[in-house]
């Protein structure tokens, strides 16, 4: 398949960071005492099922009152709003420093990943971070590789741990070691600070648009419900399946040390996500889709940003480190 040179006029190369220390010493991994961990589970269950709970709700209400143009556009607009923070914002700015932007752009998409419902930014940050550093490895916290054991059984367990089981451990990644840049910065210490408020808000907001539209209570929880719970839970599993399929089933073109896969039946949901084995290849570029016909979303936003004069030192690989990583 054919490279796309990436334009040399403001690009900055995409660099490999350094391999990470040794199993036997990994820092900043800790674990919950019972109490804590009790609350997290419960804590967890809460996130993942409310969310089931509508979406399925949600579906229900098809047989009777339908899915209206307004439901659909203020799910669509929320899913795209939270995505797009989750991995233009969360993901290639925050985690990876792939580009540059103003503070308010940084904010703003801070404010939109939080609306996702996947953690607080300074704690998304660390943990994919450590992903990263230990990827496929003991260590990372989402890998289907690790206690999958062995058949069919053996690598549904594999899956359920990188998918949603992950969450659920007592295990916690230490946000001072691996995101001390986050917490450093009183606007994004800020942001994380708020996320209960993101969190209502997210889920508040579609509700009030709906009964600002509709002036009916009826109104107001069918747009709770598409636009809120069943958003959240769509875009929770898109991203979970970055963690467990994207590492499990797919195409490697490049070479790297752990199991990343590229696979486009996710690329459109997952705003480019999907080509997870070119990300691993290239973890800094602001450019997941680098081959042709690859689709990126978030790149697109990227580039935008760029021309309206709100990101600058973009990196994206160049020519010669994709065909040195290029597999065999």
């Amino acid at each position: 398949m054919a490279v796309r040179a990436p334009s040399r006029r403001t690009r900055t190369p995409a660099v490999r960071p350094e391999p990470p220390p040794p199993p036997a010493s990994i820092p900043g991994i800790n674990h919950l005492d019972e109490d804590q961990a009790k609350f997290q589970r419960r804590a967890v269950l809460v996130i993942t099922l409310a969310p089931l709970f509508g979406f399925v709700t949600a579906m229900v209400t098809l047989w009777g009152t339908g899915l209206s143009l307004l439901d659909l556009g203020i799910m669509i607009v929320t899913y795209y709003f939270a995505g797009l923070g989750v991995t233009v914002g969360f993901h290639r700015l925050l985690t990876h420093g792939s580009f540059q932007t103003r503070p308010w752009v940084k904010g703003l998409l801070a404010i939109a990943g939080s609306f996702a419902i996947q953690g607080s930014v300074i704690s998304w940050v660390a943990a994919h971070r450590r992903h990263h550093a230990f990827s496929d490895k003991e260590g990372d916290p989402h890998s289907p590789h690790l206690d999958e054991g062995e058949g069919i059984a053996g690598i549904a367990r594999g899956l359920w741990h990188a998918h949603v089981g992950w969450l659920f451990s007592p295990e916690t990644t230490e946000l001072d070691r691996w995101a001390p840049d986050m917490v450093k910065d009183p606007l994004i210490r800020k942001i994380d600070r708020l996320f209960p408020l993101w969190v209502v808000l997210s889920l508040a907001l579609p509700a009030a648009i709906g009964f600002a539209f509709t002036h009916t209570l009826e109104g107001a929880i069918t747009a709770f419900l598409w636009g809120g719970l069943a958003r959240v839970f769509l875009l929770h599993h898109v991203t979970w399946s970055i963690n467990s399929i994207c590492h499990f089933y797919g195409k490697r073109p490049f070479e790297t040390t752990d199991h990343s896969t590229n696979n486009w039946p996710l690329a459109i949901l997952s705003f480019g996500e999907s080509w997870h084995n070119n990300h691993h290849a290239f973890p800094s570029s602001a450019r997941h889709g680098i081959m042709r016909g690859q689709i990126d979303t978030s790149a697109g936003v990227i580039r935008l940003l760029e021309r309206t004069g709100l990101a600058r030192n973009i990196k994206e690989p160049t020519p010669k480190q994709l065909a040195s990583k290029k597999a065999e």
